[in-house]
Parts: structure tokens; sequence; C-alpha cells
């Protein structure tokens, strides 16, 4: 083979690792050609962005990220591979965030304001060392921890390259004891350009903030748009906001509007660049935690993982096209599916945010919300997520749970611990088996591998394997072995004082592999 035809083949190949896609056909091949099935390889660069963990001096964060590693090899990717997660770079709080409109309380900076800045002239404001790592993944198969504490920490950027790019996953769970208290996790997120955020809120008694955080060079430019039951919330200011390169920026929803919200779907987008989205909620009465964002629009959501201790679980559903979305309601419990009473179908009017009350409706056994068009067929797609409370009085815990995909080839919790998670694995429709990878300890132990199999239009919760002689936390993996596609959950439950604490990340495939296409042509047969 001709050297150009050697260089030509490695470049789509690299392409295609790098950015998910690539073609290749002869020079001057106009005619065509058979499609072949695609190779999938191991991707080679990952990114991860996660939002600053939080606003309480009593916060306890811990990071940990982790790295699958490949089944009979050490990870996959090429070469030795670096994984770290790095501060972003602290901003000023005088408008270089952009476009609120609302002065300090609407829009803040992820970094530490110096007390001495009245954040009118950007003077004081300190630089946060972005040089040094916060978190380095060393190799597949073993998590990496680090621990910070209080208000002060930054939104981190990170990448993942080689071997360790494949799969990379990395988590935050902060602890807050007192005030707006509460255990708040969430999976750290790749960049991306559009995000929906159903259960967001800006009623009185709720304190929600958008966090983006810019992995790039670059500036990005954000809007955020908020919908309510009778449509738009008429706000000027949720436009243009600017996030600087490598920063991080938090937005108070509620000063994006003056209409006082309890269901509120939040809709961001970028005119320019790429952002981490994720929302913080805080309430009066039931503390505090992450809502990451849904699935993108679709026909018929699976919502997994609902404990079966769950007190009252709020449906808040959102069909953003033209046309109104009839939703046949369906939980899927241990014995099969069912139709909650009162509660059996949701109407969506277009552009328009429905909320309804599901109660107790797990009653006692674990259980995941399947969302279908109630006629069939593919249906008007939608967004949707739930908050779901558990413990009662005093002693009340909010969470919420986003409609989420399919765990594909596998998916990772990157944080559990000894005690206290609930891996929760639903079946909508026809029954499927999965692999568990229980990794070695953060601190030592043995991996440990069980395979689960889940019968079609149930949910089956187990408390995950453990590593043999754990010391640290360990991730879960879980993989698709074979069967229908099958969604997954991790409840992560601290109780603390007799309240409930809890927060659940769901699971979605971590797109570790890319589809390479075959060349069309050989050109090995082809002359300089």
């Amino acid at each position: 083979m001709k050297s150009s035809s050697l260089s030509l083949i490695a470049g789509t190949v690299a392409l295609a690792a790098v950015t998910g896609f690539a073609a290749l056909t002869a020079p001057g091949d106009t005619s065509a050609a058979e499609p072949k099935a695609a190779t999938r390889l191991p991707v080679e660069r990952s990114s991860l962005l996660c939002p600053a963990p939080g606003r309480s001096d009593l916060a306890e964060t811990t990071y940990t990220a982790y790295t699958p590693a490949a089944d009979g090899a050490d990870g996959g990717g090429g070469g030795a591979g670096t994984a770290e997660l790095t501060q972003s770079t602290a901003v000023t709080a005088d408008g270089t965030a952009g476009g609120t409109g609302k002065g300090d309380g609407g829009k803040e900076e992820d970094g530490k304001k110096d007390d001495k800045d009245d954040g009118k002239n950007g003077k004081g404001d300190k630089k946060t060392d972005s040089t040094k790592p916060v978190l380095s993944l060393k190799e597949p198969g073993k998590p990496a921890t680090a621990e910070v504490s209080g208000a002060d920490a930054p939104a981190l950027v990170g990448t993942a390259t080689g071997r360790l790019a494949p799969g990379w996953a990395a988590q935050q769970t902060t602890v807050v004891e007192a005030g707006a208290r509460g255990l708040l996790g969430v999976s750290c997120t790749s960049p991306g350009a559009d995000f929906w955020f159903p259960a967001v809120s800006t009623a009185k008694s709720r304190e929600d903030y958008v966090h983006l955080t810019n992995p790039d060079d670059t500036a990005a430019v954000a809007d955020i748009e908020l919908y309510g039951p009778d449509g738009s919330l008429k706000s000027d200011v949720g436009e243009g906001i600017t996030v600087p390169a490598r920063s991080g920026v938090r937005v108070l929803i509620s000063t994006l509007t003056s209409e006082a919200v309890e269901d509120v779907t939040a809709h961001v987008t970028t005119r320019t660049g790429r952002v981490g989205a994720a929302v913080r909620t805080a309430d009066e009465t039931t503390g505090s935690d992450w809502l990451a964002a849904s699935v993108s629009p679709n026909g018929t959501l699976v919502l997994p993982g609902i404990p079966a201790d769950a007190t009252s679980v709020r449906l808040v559903a959102f069909a953003p096209g033209d046309a109104d979305a009839d939703l046949k309601v369906q939980l899927l419990g241990p014995g099969g599916p069912i139709s909650p009473v009162g509660n059996e179908s949701l109407h969506v009017k277009s552009r328009m945010t429905a909320g309804v009350d599901l109660k107790d409706i797990t009653r006692g056994e674990p259980g995941s919300l399947l969302l279908s068009p109630a006629k069939g067929g593919e249906g008007t797609p939608v967004v949707a997520a739930l908050r779901v409370v558990r413990g009662k009085g005093d002693g009340r815990e909010a969470g919420y749970i986003p409609a989420t995909g399919p765990v594909g080839a596998q998916a990772t919790a990157a944080d559990n611990r000894a005690k206290g998670s609930t891996l929760s694995l639903t079946a909508p429709g026809a029954t499927g088996t999965v692999k568990v990878i229980a990794s070695a300890g953060s601190g030592g132990g043995e991996q440990v591998v069980k395979t689960y199999t889940v019968k079609g239009g149930t949910t089956l919760a187990v408390t995950p394997p453990v590593p043999s002689g754990l010391k640290g936390g360990y991730a879960l993996t879980v993989r698709t072995e074979s069967g229908g596609p099958v969604h997954a959950a991790r409840t992560l439950s601290l109780p603390q004082d007799g309240v409930q604490m809890f927060t659940v990340q769901t699971l979605s495939d971590d797109r570790g592999t890319v589809a390479v296409p075959d060349a069309v042509q050989d050109l090995s047969v082809l002359d300089d």
C-alpha cells in the first residue's frame, strides 16, 4: 500500500474515534457503493464538566472519577492516557457573566469573590489556580476520589485521553447538614448546546439555580427559556448570558421572571460555544438536590428508580413541539405494569408544562414510571422529570429523577459506598439481561461481577454487589448482555438525625465507543 493511502485511512479512523463520524471513499469515485457494517472503536478523548457544588459553608463534597476496564483488556483506547478534573477560572460578578439584568442576585460566579469586592468594579476578584488538577485518574478499573469543604469550591472541567477516555465518568456528592440541607448528587456531564429541565420552579418556597460551565478557551453565549402551565413565562433577561472561557456561571431562575409558578420547564440553549448544564434546587421544607437534564424529547420516556418508601411523587412533563401530547402513565413495579388510579393518562398542551401529583404511587414497592403514547404509534415528543419525596413532617427530603435513555453498551455510577446504594433496573419492553460490575475500591478491594435478568415490564431493585475487601468508595458499571433495553438508576441514601437524605442518579449509555465506517473501496490497489 502506498504511503498516501495509509495516511488517508489512518486519518479517517482517528477522526471517527475523536468526533464519532468519518467517511472514506476512493478519490474520484462517484459510484453508489453498497453500505458496509461499521466497526466500533474506543473513543480517544472524553470531556466532562462538574458544576460548583454549593453555596453552604457546611458543605462537604466528594468527587469520584472512574473509567471501566474493558473486557479482557486494561481499558481500551490508545496509549497510556490521562484523565484530570481541573478548577474552572473564577469570573467577576459585575456583568461579565452577562445578561440577567437582576444584579448580583440573579447571576453569580462559580468562584470566590473577595470580601472587599463589591461586584461593581471588578477589583479584588480571586482567580482560582487552574493549573493543578483537583482529581487525577491513574488507571482503568479503579476509581479516584478527592474531597473539598465549604462554599468556595468552583466548577470543574476535565478531559480524558487514551485508554482512560472510553467510558470515563465522574460524580460529585455533597452533604449539607443544616440550612438547605440535603444529600446532593450529580453526574458530571459532557458539554452540549441543548438541555431540558422539567420540574424546576419559581415558587417563593424554592431557590433553583441553573449552573452553566464552559470547557472551552472561548466564551459561550447561552439562553434560558422558561415555560409554565400557561406557556412561556415572560422574561427579557434570560437571553445572551455570557459564560467566559473555562468558567462557570449560575443563574437564579426566579430572577428571570416576575411570575411565581410551581411547575416550570427550563430550556437551556447556546448561541455560540458549548456548556455543561445542571440545576441545583433548594426547598424550604424538603432540602436540596441536583436536577440533571431530561433525555431529548421523545414519544416514550422511562423514569427509573422511584424508591419503595416514597411518600410523594410529582410528575412534570413538557411538549416542546406544535402538537399536544396524550400520554399513558404506568408504574413498572416488581410484578409488572400498573396504571395509577385517577392518573392513568396525562394531557400535555403544546409548549406548556403539565404537573400531576402521583402521591405515594409505589406503596412500599420500588418502581419506575413509563410514559407512552395513549393511542400507540410514535406519539408526540415530550420531556419529563419526577420530584420524589421521602419521609414525613420535618424529616422530609426531596430528590429528582429525569427521564433517561437505556444503559446501552454500558453505563456507570461512579460514587458508591459500602452501605446505602440501591440499583434499580427497568425493562420497559422485552426481558433484558445485564452484567453489573462493582469495581475495585478507591482505597483497595477486588472487583465483583453479578448478572441480573429483568423481566419485561418490571423493575428490579437490588442491593448492588460490593467489592471484596472494600476500602473507600467504588463504581458500579452496568453492561447490556442480551435481550431488550434496560434503564437504570442508582439511589444513594445517607439517613441522618431522622432525615432520609438521598439522591438518585440515572445511568445512560456512556458512548465509550464510536462507529467507524469500513472503507467503501480497498485503497491498497491505488497508486500515488
